[in-house]
């Protein structure tokens, strides 16, 4: 699906250079929260001898139980979906 956002303004400086400089500082933040949900995720697995990828079919079809470190688990891999989102989103933006 192609998006278009269109941006006017009125301040006299040069907007496109501030928005690829907003979005490559995003894309460096996104890349930074990434690393750490990595690690976290990877320490769930060493911990529990699973992928985060079985554990969360485990967990969505209820074959896992509901610990503290299970719904934190599946939390860390949401928010790592969620944000891996944002980040190829932002990266195949173009500015025109």
């Amino acid at each position: 699906m192609r998006q278009q956002v269109i941006v006017t303004t009125d301040a006299p400086a040069a907007l496109k250079p501030l928005l690829a400089s907003a979005i490559q500082a995003e894309l460096r933040l996104l890349e930074l929260s990434l690393a750490r949900i990595t690690e976290r995720l990877q320490a769930f697995e060493k911990q529990y001898g699973l992928t985060s990828e079985e554990f969360a079919q485990g967990f969505a079809a209820g074959e896992i139980g509901e610990s503290l470190d299970y719904i934190e688990w599946a939390g860390e891999i949401e928010t790592y979906r969620r944000l891996e989102g944002q980040w190829q989103a932002l990266q195949k933006a173009t500015l025109h």
